[in-house]
């Protein structure tokens, strides 16, 4: 099952007369300080100025994630309010969902994999996301049929201890920016540095400077580089499950499986207890 899909792909899946798949709007930014007084930035209002004909709102933080605490700033939803926010978003287990975003990918990869994670068979995320579609844009809020897509125990996820024991049986890949991982810069979490033994792979570089993914080829190449080949386990993090599920969606379009930590370094950062390295050696 493709992990992604084109804007004129899905146009054509929009044509009149086609039987469309659900489209979820998942459109969010990491909510950093960028000045005093700055307003944050409002997702809904977002979508409420314009979004793909019949495409339903989700919010990243409240319905695709639990509110931060010790498990990180983004841990897994409650599996049953997940669900029922799906089935209001239309969702069903025999109807293809496509995912998108304001164009960075994070949060609609967050989507995906939340959604492939519980057991749902037909997801892909827009290409590009909302800059990619070339059509017209609606102010219209729809109203969906209510869906029956019911959540399954999330599978291919990675806890802390799991994430420390990848990093020295498998790979372990870091999704964020570099100098993050080496510790010159933490703008969020307690310390910066990152999990002994994980190897840096930004997610920026998945993708071209119009945010597509780069060809198939080209991303196995690039995580070959980095050491995943043949059977070779993989796990990503990042700062709180956000980018690292986008680096989860570049490795699957490059015929790779992997495990998400969510929890992260959001997470893993909070406990003094846990070992932390600096530098550009993974150890």
């Amino acid at each position: 099952m493709r992990a992604i899909i084109t804007a004129t792909e899905l146009a054509h899946e929009l044509r009149p007369g086609a039987t469309p798949p659900v489209l979820l709007d998942v459109r969010w930014q990491l909510s950093v300080a960028k000045a005093a007084g700055a307003p944050a930035f409002d997702g809904r209002a977002e979508y409420a100025a314009g979004h793909l004909p019949g495409a339903v709102f989700v919010d990243l933080d409240r319905e695709l994630a639990a509110a931060a605490g010790a498990h990180g700033r983004h841990p897994l939803p409650d599996l049953a309010e997940f669900g029922a926010a799906m089935r209001r978003a239309g969702v069903s287990a025999d109807r293809p969902v496509v995912v998108y975003d304001g164009g960075q990918g994070w949060a609609a990869a967050r989507a995906w994999w939340m959604l492939r994670a519980t057991g749902h068979p037909d997801v892909r995320v827009l290409d590009g996301g909302l800059p990619s579609w070339q059509g017209d844009l609606s102010t219209q809020t729809p109203a969906p049929a209510g869906g029956d897509f019911v959540p399954a125990p999330v599978a291919g996820l990675l806890d802390a201890d799991g994430a420390a024991a990848l990093a020295r049986t498998g790979v372990l890949l870091d999704a964020r920016a570099g100098e993050r991982y080496r510790g010159e810069v933490e703008p969020i979490d307690r310390v910066g540095g990152h999990i002994p033994g994980a190897v840096s792979a930004p997610t920026t570089e998945n993708v071209g400077p119009d945010g597509r993914f780069l060809p198939a080829a080209e991303l196995r190449d690039r995580f070959k580089a980095l050491g995943v080949s043949g059977d070779t386990q993989v796990g990503v993090y990042c700062g709180s499950g956000v980018s690292a599920a986008h680096e989860v969606l570049a490795l699957a379009v490059a015929g790779v499986p992997a495990e998400l930590y969510v929890g992260s370094w959001s997470e893993w950062s909070s406990d003094p207890s846990r070992p932390v390295a600096v530098g550009a050696d993974p150890q």
